[in-house]
């Protein structure tokens, strides 16, 4: 029966230290592809934000009035 408690007792901690080590890597897996997410969505709000002050930029009329030409109608 010593045995038998002995193999069980090895069998069960064998066990423990694989899920260990598997729940680490799935772990340092999701971290990893937490970090590339945060990173893509900063990289796309800044492409937003270079976008939208283009935008602004051409929407603006400030920034028109240089480029339509100033067309006075003479009665």
């Amino acid at each position: 029966m010593s045995h038998f408690r002995f193999v069980f007792v090895v069998f069960c901690f064998t066990a423990v230290l694989i899920v260990t080590v598997y729940m680490r890597n799935v772990n340092n897996r999701l971290f990893y592809q937490l970090c590339q997410c945060n990173a893509e969505r900063d990289r796309l709000k800044q492409e937003l934000g270079a976008r939208q002050l283009r935008l602004e930029s051409v929407i603006n009329p400030a920034s028109l009035s240089p480029r339509i030409p100033h067309t006075e109608n003479e009665d």
